[in-house]
């Protein structure tokens, strides 16, 4: 007899809380005290995001976390001492189970609900929308227990001016939500009260958009950051990205094209 496949996107217990509100899948990083990643939990957030890029059902993400202290300082240290290797199995999405996901080309927003450092902050930055509470802040103090944000040390000075992010990375220095908003790190700031009602807003905002568009924007941005301008152009043009292929010679674009003159709202099917 066949076992029944275990759902990832509705999990009420363990270290993550999952729960589809319609085309949104919410994602809750629940790990008293501080939210912390072990290789464990990682593997679970691989496989959740994973079943998500996978569902057709579905078209955004929101990463969030329980409690409004932290939202997550990243590697588990304790777990680390007690035998979890820091270069042991993440699992398919990597640390956190989202920044090395192949082909995830659907929209993820992270709504920052307090502590955000060190590998907490490499996983929100795989996020495509940062939205963070006004008690947000943000760190990389890895350079305390001498070693390197490695995620980080990439992303983020390609996010942000290249000396800030030298000097976080550099010195370990914490920043609130004000000033992460100022370098640009962050979308928004929202009262902490209101962040997950503004996170499913916007959420329903994307969800309600064409899903194909969204795919390929996410391959186009991905693409283009290894790549020369004109060579990515030339990709999209020639139809060499498979979401762009698919949006091309879809039933989507028509309806945009109909809805458009016909002066209505398209009536996206994502194909």
């Amino acid at each position: 007899m066949k076992k029944n496949k275990v759902s990832h996107l509705n999990l009420e217990e363990g270290p993550i809380k999952t729960k589809t509100i319609g085309k949104i899948l919410k994602v809750i990083i629940d790990r008293p005290k501080a939210n912390a990643i072990d290789l464990k939990t990682s593997r679970i957030m691989g496989e959740i995001f994973k079943s998500f890029r996978d569902d057709n059902k579905l078209r955004v993400a929101i990463l969030t976390a329980a409690g409004e202290k932290f939202f997550c300082p990243g590697w588990d240290l304790k777990a680390a001492s007690e035998g979890d290797a820091v270069d042991g199995d993440y699992g398919v999405g990597g640390f956190g189970g989202l920044q090395e996901l192949p082909n995830m080309n659907k929209p993820v927003i992270a709504a920052v609900n307090g502590i955000c450092c060190g590998g907490g902050l490499e996983i929100a930055l795989s996020c495509d929308i940062i939205l963070a509470a006004e008690t947000a802040t943000f760190a990389l103090p890895e350079i305390n227990s001498g070693t390197v944000a490695d995620a980080a040390s990439i992303k983020l000075p390609k996010r942000i001016p290249y000396h800030v992010a030298m000097e976080m990375l550099m010195t370990g220095r914490w920043i609130n939500a004000e000033e992460a908003a100022k370098w640009g790190l962050i979308n928004h700031i929202i009262n902490q009260k209101n962040l997950m009602q503004y996170a499913l807003k916007m959420a329903r905002n994307i969800a309600a958009g064409p899903p194909l568009v969204m795919s390929a924007i996410k391959e186009v941005v991905r693409e283009a950051e290894a790549t020369k301008f004109q060579d990515t152009l030339n990709k999209i043009t020639k139809r060499q990205l498979s979401t762009v292929d698919n949006l091309y010679g879809s039933e989507d674009i028509l309806e945009g094209q109909k809805a458009f003159v016909e002066k209505r709202k398209p009536n996206w099917k994502g194909k």
